[in-house]
């Protein structure tokens, strides 16, 4: 079943951004096919390997719907077009009430499982010049998610997406990021949750919610150390 297309494929190198830090997050549209390989698209870097990239993390998705409403939100001339959010993949069609975890995708001759939705950071806040952006992402759950490669391709802009299986349709990314940010304390929704095959991180997370019954400290990740 066909449920979106790619709008653009991106890739970025490590930069500096700001005065004191390092991203791959200023990424730009490629023209024509891109190999997507289990550790992330050929041409495409991320600056800090213990929170970035991973076959977990290989390739970030956001909807070009947002950008609609980000431009409402904050003037900046990063929106005027694709890779604002440091996306490998701009699609249409598709938000995360649409996606559910451990989908798996047919995009150009490459499958993919969706595999966790982002995390937003600091990198945010330099990136847009917004002292708050990340935690204003984080706020309106649009933030969109990761896929894991499952069989290496090519892939390129104007490619189709297509769902492939669908093994837990009850979780969307809208709800398990839900979970995560605005209903954080749910003991009924962080027990189901627990049973999904999440990356261990985010189990560990979830379980030291339980046992705490307290959220964890997000100021480090949304403002920096």
């Amino acid at each position: 079943m066909i449920i979106g297309k790619v709008a653009a494929v991106l890739v970025g190198r490590v930069a500096a951004l700001g005065e004191a830090a390092e991203s791959g997050i200023d990424k730009h549209p490629v023209s024509g096919p891109v190999m997507a390989e289990p550790l992330g698209l050929v041409g495409d870097q991320q600056a800090d390997l213990r929170v970035h990239g991973g076959p977990d993390k290989a390739v970030h998705v956001y909807p070009a719907a947002h950008y609609a409403f980000w431009q409402t939100q904050i003037d900046s001339p990063l929106l005027a077009r694709p890779g604002a959010f440091g996306e490998n993949l701009s699609v249409s069609g598709l938000v995360e009430s649409d996606v559910c975890f451990g989908d798996v995708w047919q995009i150009g001759s490459a499958r993919f499982e969706v595999s966790q939705g982002r995390q937003p950071c600091w990198k945010l806040n330099l990136r847009f010049g917004v002292a708050d952006m990340a935690q204003q992402v984080q706020n309106s759950l649009k933030v969109g998610w990761y896929l894991r490669v499952l069989e290496s391709g090519n892939v390129q802009a104007g490619d189709e997406v297509e769902l492939l299986a669908r093994s837990y349709p009850d979780w969307s990314i809208e709800r398990i990021m839900r979970v995560f940010y605005r209903d954080g304390l749910n003991v009924s929704e962080l027990e189901a949750l627990l049973d999904l095959p999440l990356p261990s991180s985010w189990h560990r997370t979830l379980q030291k919610r339980l046992a705490s019954g307290k959220l964890e400290n997000w100021q480090p990740r949304l403002f920096g150390h």
